[in-house]
């Protein structure tokens, strides 16, 4: 079960609270199939702890890792994740969907 977006920004206040660095997510734009919708979070850790999700497989990944350079510069990116129908099972993204996600440093 998904967590709510309750959850996952309570979650990231405590995290802040016991002086984590923290990082959030949120599908912003979504074109075609896409496993999330616009507005979903992930919240991320300094140590690589996470709760939520804005799409799955690889792509959950990627921006997990990007969420790590995110908190230790300060600097919010915006990523576009895309992928041809033959590979989108693959990654998270069925039928051929594109989302964009924007990453913060929660402060």
């Amino acid at each position: 079960m998904l967590s709510t977006e309750t959850d996952i920004l309570r979650e990231a206040e405590a995290w802040r609270r016991a002086g984590k660095g923290v990082a959030l997510a949120t599908v912003v734009e979504t074109w075609g199939s896409a496993p999330r919708p616009v507005g979903s979070h992930l919240v991320i850790d300094e140590e690589g702890n996470f709760l939520g999700s804005v799409s799955g497989g690889c792509v959950e990944g990627a921006v997990i890792t990007e969420a790590a350079d995110v908190i230790q510069d300060g600097k919010p990116r915006t990523l576009e994740f895309g992928v041809a129908d033959e590979t989108a099972w693959r990654v998270g993204l069925s039928c051929g969907g594109r989302i964009r996600v924007y990453v913060e440093r929660v402060d």
